[in-house]
């Protein structure tokens, strides 16, 4: 502890073990502690026996379910975007090597009760039962001009600056309906509301065709999940850290972080009194309860769900659901739900894991899970379960320490790798290098 780093990390969540993986390739002297002594945090990964001490202390978990260490249980499980961001980042910093991937064999979204497959392609648009025969036909134009659509060639804007015209504008040129507009915003471009409406379209087109993109690359939907589950994506950036010469401490509680008479921060004590010192702390919302830099913005409450089948109407041992929150009257938050299952060994043989998160919105948040539950036929144990959710309310800049916020509601990493690529910034003062390709092929090969 009585030395001298560039950056302290405090959490082994993955935004935090990610960071850290990177400031130690960029050079940077780096202690990484955490209280638990386990990696993950927030977003730790439980087998078994855990999953019961956890939830039900006092009982043990059925016979019937299997060996405890077939189970690899993420508590805020998120899939990724095949081809997005998180994927570049793991290439860039060969990651990979340390993980084997596979691909989520479905995309779904929830109508009228019903489970509809997400259409990606016009061919896809034509076929889905999302929609009437007109709204198929401009739906597939528009999907049309989203997949063409280059900034650099303006033979393919027809007429659009979609630096300057709005998200609806451009549904509204299409004539899409706003069934349509609801499942492309939060299905497609998985927009969390609809603020994303009134901003300039650019964006959205090109989540569109990232979605698009990642589809058409892995085939049965646009995201893959690591096999053995999200617990390996800390312990894979907490190696590349250790490899750069980054210290770990797990089981490290700590006292506080220190500051200097001016406020900037100095180092991190711990609860024997011993001082580390650094330039910068990169830390979790936990370890700064009860200070001004974090503020609750509200909760949400998640669901483990394990059955003895595959959900009804996708019979799929992978995927994805979202329940846009325009199909449950009153509804201002989107409902996730994310399904995996042996094929990605994280359970036994034979059994299925859902996961359902949403936003709190009612005093009753366990009746907000009906629609999702309803949708998974009979199961053998459901687990639920609210949690705070936390932003930080500065960027660390005046004071050295950066703080990441609370996991989100949403079953994908993309707001997640954003808020990192931001926090990377803000640390170093330069964008982390996303040219890499995230073709299949490359990441096979690391």
């Amino acid at each position: 502890m009585d030395q001298e780093y560039d950056v302290i990390v405090l959490g082994t969540g993955l935004k935090e073990c990610i960071l850290s993986g990177l400031m130690s390739t960029n050079g940077k002297k780096v202690l990484h502690m955490d209280r638990n002594s386990y990696y993950g945090g927030e977003c730790a990964s439980l087998n078994l026996e855990q999953l019961w001490q956890k939830f039900r202390p006092n009982e043990e978990p059925p016979k019937e379910f299997g060996r405890t260490r077939d189970y690899c249980v993420d508590l805020c499980p998120k899939f990724l975007m095949a081809c997005g961001n998180l994927v570049k980042v793991l290439l860039h910093t060969k990651v990979t090597r340390y993980l084997d991937f596979k691909s989520v064999l479905g995309s779904y979204v929830v109508k009228d009760g019903k489970v509809h497959k997400v259409p990606a392609t016009p061919s896809e648009a034509l076929s889905s039962g999302l929609m009437g025969m007109f709204q198929k036909r401009y739906f597939k134009n528009f999907l049309q001009f989203a997949s063409d659509w280059d900034e650099a060639d303006p033979k393919t804007h027809q007429g659009l600056d979609l630096n300057r015209v709005t998200v609806k504008q451009v549904f509204d040129k299409f004539s899409l309906d706003q069934n349509t507009a609801n499942f492309t915003g939060h299905a497609i471009a998985l927009e969390i509301n609809d603020d994303y409406l009134n901003r300039p379209a650019k964006p959205i087109i090109e989540q569109i065709k990232l979605y698009a993109y990642s589809v058409s690359r892995y085939g049965n939907s646009p995201y893959i999940y690591p096999v053995y589950g999200l617990g390996g994506l800390p312990e894979g950036f907490s190696r590349l850290c250790a490899i750069h010469g980054g210290v770990y401490m797990l089981n490290k509680p700590i006292d506080s972080i220190v500051y200097d008479d001016n406020g900037r921060v100095i180092g991190v004590k711990d609860t024997e009194g011993a001082i580390a010192r650094c330039r910068q702390v990169i830390c979790d919302p936990s370890y700064v309860m009860g200070t001004d830099k974090i503020r609750r913005t509200h909760q949400i409450i998640r669901a483990i769900v394990i059955m003895s089948h595959p959900v009804p109407d996708t019979n799929n041992d992978s995927f994805q659901i979202i329940i846009p929150a325009h199909q449950i009257k009153g509804r201002r938050s989107d409902i996730y739900v994310l399904g995996v299952s042996y094929h990605h060994k994280v359970c036994a043989n034979g059994k299925y894991i859902a996961v359902i998160s949403t936003n709190v919105e009612t005093a009753n948040p366990v009746e907000e899970l009906r629609p999702a539950v309803s949708l998974l036929g009979k199961y053998d144990i459901l687990f639920h379960w609210v949690s705070d959710f936390f932003v930080p309310t500065g960027n660390g800049e005046r004071d050295g320490v950066f703080v990441s916020s609370s996991y989100d509601s949403t079953s994908h990493f993309e707001s997640a790798t954003d808020e990192v690529i931001d926090l990377y910034q803000a640390l170093t003062g330069k964008p982390i290098d996303l040219s890499i390709s995230a073709d299949p092929d490359d990441l096979q090969e690391q």
